[in-house]
C-alpha cells in the first residue's frame, strides 16, 4: 500500500502545514459565460482532500476525483501509485459559471487546498502523481492559470516559489469508485483525520462566503 497509510502516526503529530495567509489577491476576470455548466481540472496532492473542498464550494454542481496527465491504459490507482505513469492524482469539478468563476476555483486551489509550493509532494505523500498541476481546457484558462501564477509570485504570497505545473487536458479518467468522496464515506479513517478534515475546516474558515454544507 502507499506511503499515505504508512505514515499516519506521524501525521497525526505533524498535523497540516500552514498554507498562505489570510489575505489573497483575487485572480484575473474570465470571459462572461455563454454556457451553464463548464470543467476544471486540478491536481494537488491526495485526491481525497480535493474533493473535501471542491465538493463542499458554491456554484460547483458536481465533483470526480481521478487521473490526469497519462494514458488511458495506465489510469488505476495501483500503477499511478507507482509514479511512472505521468498521472497526477486530480479531480474534476464541473461548476455554474454564472455563480461561481474559474479565477475563484484557482484562488481556493492556491489559498487553501493544498501547498503549491512543494514540488512533487504534498507533506508525506511524495512523486510526481503528487504533484501541482492544472490542466487547462482551453486558452483562457491557460491564460487565466499562467497570470494568477505571475501575479501570486510577484505579490511574494508565499515564501518559496510557485512551483504548479500548467498543462494541456488530454484526458482526465475517473478513479475507481471507492476513492469517489472517500472523505464522506471515511471521516475517523487516519489520513483523512490526520491531514484531510483539518484542511477542509481551513478551507471552510478562509471562505465561509463560499462553503455549503451538502456534498457535490
Amino acid at each position: 500500500m502507499r506511503n499515505r497509510f504508512v505514515v499516519l502516526c506521524t501525521l497525526a503529530q505533524v498535523g497540516v502545514v500552514a498554507l498562505a495567509a489570510a489575505s489573497f489577491p483575487d485572480p484575473p476576470k474570465a470571459t462572461p459565460p455563454a454556457e451553464p455548466k463548464a470543467t476544471a481540472v486540478l491536481a494537488g496532492g491526495c485526491f481525497w482532500g480535493l474533493q473535501g473542498i471542491y465538493e463542499h464550494m458554491k456554484g460547483v454542481i458536481e465533483t470526480q476525483v481521478g487521473f490526469a496527465g497519462g494514458a488511458k491504459a495506465t489510469a488505476h490507482y495501483d500503477m499511478v501509485s507507482e509514479g511512472n505513469t505521468g498521472h497526477a492524482e486530480s479531480i474534476k469539478i464541473t461548476y455554474d459559471p454564472s455563480k461561481i468563476s474559474y479565477g475563484d476555483l484557482l484562488k481556493v486551489f492556491f489559498a487553501a487546498a493544498h501547498d503549491p509550493t512543494t514540488l512533487n509532494r504534498q507533506h508525506y505523500d511524495v512523486g510526481t502523481q503528487y504533484r501541482s498541476a492544472i490542466f487547462y481546457a482551453n486558452d483562457e484558462q491557460k491564460k487565466i492559470a499562467e497570470e494568477y501564477i505571475q501575479e501570486l509570485n510577484n505579490a511574494h504570497v508565499f515564501k518559496d516559489p510557485i512551483v504548479t505545473k500548467i498543462s494541456p487536458l488530454t484526458g482526465f479518467y475517473a478513479a475507481e469508485d471507492y476513492h469517489q468522496h472517500f472523505l464522506d464515506h471515511n471521516p475517523t479513517q487516519g489520513y483523512i483525520a490526520a491531514m484531510d478534515i483539518p484542511l477542509q475546516k481551513e478551507y471552510k474558515e478562509k471562505f465561509p462566503e463560499l462553503w455549503v454544507k451538502e456534498s457535490k
